[in-house]
């Protein structure tokens, strides 16, 4: 753990795994030959153009730390939970780490409640956070502003050209570029590989990420080629050791294809309209595209099982009743029928995963294969292969 959590670069240095209750994990060695170097690995000096997707209620700080320490940026994903419990998972982090990572908040609000608030901001600057990133809406000046001021980076995640035009106005620092491939909460309407394209046609010094549809090491270098900085993966980590998801939800993502994710509205009571790609289980395969016809209130069952929403911080273990169409991700402590649940996918990500394996050995391993095919790069100019499915 050379270097520091500021930003600045680091030496570069094997990371090891810790053992395990199935025994000792091969170690995970960061290969200095890699010559992957990019704006993203230049301005937060990692060895990788691997950032962790902030995944809410999945990328807790064991997945932070594990990319982190393979060379990449570990992205915390703060969900809705309240700045002290923030401030918690941000120390844990510090505890494990001395390189770069991040902070992804959701600016959005439902039910009269704010996800993300001045506080949340504030705890970030009190921690020296060194990225904050945003998605879904424009986070309001005065937080740009103040954690500008304080020496973090300030990334947003763009949809289309028209938000990327927009957040270049207000100041971003970097885009994260959101295929309509990707998992998770999703407005894109667009391929990855042409939004990419696209943003970097008229935003040509500034730092991009490509999300969307990355699992390997062929995806990552169709990115790079394309014109990203680094590439932003989810669903992939979601089907690593560290992430805080359900062992069920994370062998349908390694069992999952191409054609196993759909775009619905249909889940969140927590946060009724917004648009998702998920993996289609039963609920999903029953309501997405007849949104219009759940009746109210919604069919049986009135409840679908239950989880924690804040596990491992103090007050935050206590058991939350999952309602029907609950938007709430399973984890570990969930109990309950996974066929009800939210599971955010990808399927262009879940026809490349092949088993769930070390996030540190994922990082690597998609690094590394990423700077074997770019040394030859025939067939990367082709969209042909970037599977339009999600």
């Amino acid at each position: 753990m050379n270097g520091t959590n500021d930003g600045r670069s680091p030496e570069d240095s094997a990371s090891e795994a810790d053992e395990t209750t199935d025994g000792p994990r091969r170690p995970i060695v960061v290969q200095e030959g890699n010559t992957l170097h990019t704006r993203l690995t230049r301005e937060l000096g990692v060895h990788y153009p691997f950032v962790s997707a902030g995944m809410g209620f999945v990328a807790l700080p064991p997945l932070v730390i594990a990319v982190s320490e393979a060379g990449g940026i570990g992205m915390l994903g703060a969900a809705p939970e309240p700045a002290p419990f923030l401030r918690a998972r941000l120390q844990a982090i510090q505890a494990g780490t001395k390189r770069p990572y991040g902070v992804n908040f959701i600016v959005a609000s439902a039910n009269g409640q704010d996800f993300t608030t001045r506080e949340h901001i504030d705890t970030c600057i009190a921690e020296r956070v060194p990225v904050v990133s945003f998605h879904w809406d424009t986070p309001p000046a005065e937080w740009v502003k103040a954690l500008k001021a304080a020496g973090t980076r300030v990334w947003m995640q763009v949809p289309s050209v028209e938000a990327a035009r927009k957040a270049l106005d207000w100041g971003a620092d970097g885009l994260i570029a959101q295929g309509h491939q990707a998992g998770g909460h999703n407005r894109s309407t667009v391929p990855t590989l042409k939004l990419v394209r696209d943003i970097r046609s008229f935003a040509r010094e500034v730092m991009l990420l490509a999300a969307g549809g990355i699992a390997d090491g062929f995806s990552a270098a169709r990115a790079l080629h394309h014109g990203a900085d680094g590439v932003w993966v989810g669903t992939r980590l979601v089907a690593s050791v560290e992430a805080h998801a359900h062992p069920g939800y994370k062998q349908r993502l390694v069992e999952g294809d191409a054609g196993d994710s759909d775009v619905t509205t249909l889940f969140g009571p927590e946060w009724p309209g917004a648009r998702i790609r998920v993996l289609r289980n039963r609920v999903v395969r029953e309501w997405a595209g007849r949104e219009d016809r759940i009746p109210t209130p919604p069919p049986p069952p009135e409840r679908i099982g239950t989880t924690k929403l804040f596990p491992g911080v103090t007050g935050g273990d206590a058991p939350y009743p999952m309602p029907k169409f609950c938007a709430f991700i399973p984890t570990p402590g969930t109990e309950g029928d996974l066929e009800e649940m939210c599971l955010p996918a990808s399927g262009a990500s879940m026809a490349r995963i092949e088993g769930v394996q070390p996030a540190g050995q994922i990082v690597v391993e998609m690094m590394e294969r990423a700077h074997r095919v770019l040394t030859n790069p025939h067939g990367l100019d082709s969209d042909a292969e970037e599977d339009d499915r999600g």
